[in-house]
C-alpha cells in the first residue's frame, strides 16, 4: 500500500494525546506488523534502537531496524529544541530553523514516528521556516564573491564528535577536478556564513558537498573560524 498508519496509545477528539502515537510507513506490504522500541544506555551515550516486526505465521520476522542516537554533539532533543527557541526570540530564524530539525530528529525512536509533542514543535519549526534555504525540495540559489551563483538543494546540522557543523550541498556538473571543486566549496562556504552571519554563532564548521547530476559528490570540511 502506499501508506499505512498505525494508531497507538488513546487519541483524543481532537487527535493526538500525551499517551499516543502515529506510525505512517510507505509501501508497506498488507500484514500483521510490530514496533518494538527499546532505550540503551552506554558508557559513552545513549541511542534508540527499534525493530519493525512482521508476523509470518507464528513467528515474527524482523522487517526493519533502526538505530539512533538520543543525543548528538553531547546533548538531547530538549537541548536543541531551547536552543531553537532562544534562537528564535533573537530573530535568528536560520539557526532557529536548523535546531528545530536536529531537536525532532533525537524526539522519535524511528523518523516515521508522531506524537503530540512533536506535532507541536513541528507548528513551531513552520513558523521560522526560511524562504530563502533549500526547503521542501526546492532549491536556493547563493551568490559567491567569485560571481557565480550557485544552487543549494540541502542544508543540515551533523554533529562530528562532540562539534556541530552545518551541511550543505549544492548541484555541481562535474566533480572530478578535486582541485578546482575544492576552490567552488571554499567559495560556497563563504558565501553561506557571510550571507547568514549568524551561522557563525550556532555551528562549529561547516562542510560543502558538490554534487553532480549522477549523485556522485566532493566534500570539503572547515572549521567557522578560519572561514573568513
Amino acid at each position: 500500500m502506499p501508506k499505512a498508519e498505525f494508531l497507538c496509545g488513546v487519541f483524543g477528539a481532537t487527535g493526538q494525546t500525551s499517551n499516543s502515537a502515529e506510525f505512517v510507513i510507505p509501501n508497506l506490504p498488507p500484514g500483521t506488523y510490530g514496533i518494538v522500541m527499546m532505550d540503551v544506555p552506554t558508557q559513552k551515550s545513549a541511542y534508540m534502537v527499534s525493530f519493525v516486526l512482521q508476523q509470518q505465521g507464528t513467528d515474527w520476522k524482523i522487517g526493519g531496524f533502526f538505530l539512533r542516537p538520543a543525543q548528538v554533539a553531547g546533548h538531547d532533543s530538549n537541548w536543541f529544541l531551547e536552543r531553537a527557541r532562544a534562537f528564535k526570540a533573537k530573530g535568528q530564524n536560520h539557526n532557529a530553523w536548523l535546531y528545530y530539525i536536529q531537536g525532532l530528529d533525537l524526539a522519535v525512536a524511528v523518523p516515521f514516528m508522531y506524537t503530540q509533542f512533536t506535532d507541536k514543535v513541528y507548528d513551531e519549526e513552520q513558523s521560522v521556516k526560511p524562504s530563502d534555504f533549500p526547503v521542501d525540495g526546492n532549491t536556493a540559489d547563493l551568490v559567491a564573491a567569485n560571481g557565480k551563483t550557485y544552487k543549494l538543494t540541502t542544508l543540515f546540522p551533523l554533529a562530528v564528535g562532540q562539534d556541530l557543523d552545518l551541511v550543505v550541498k549544492y548541484q555541481a556538473a562535474d566533480v572530478s577536478n578535486t582541485g578546482q571543486t575544492f576552490q567552488e566549496n571554499m567559495a560556497v562556504m563563504k558565501a553561506l556564513v557571510t550571507k547568514f552571519p549568524e551561522l557563525r554563532e550556532a555551528f562549529n564548521g561547516v562542510v560543502a558537498r558538490a554534487v553532480e547530476p549522477s549523485g556522485r559528490d566532493y566534500g570539503s570540511l572547515m572549521a567557522m573560524k578560519d572561514i573568513k
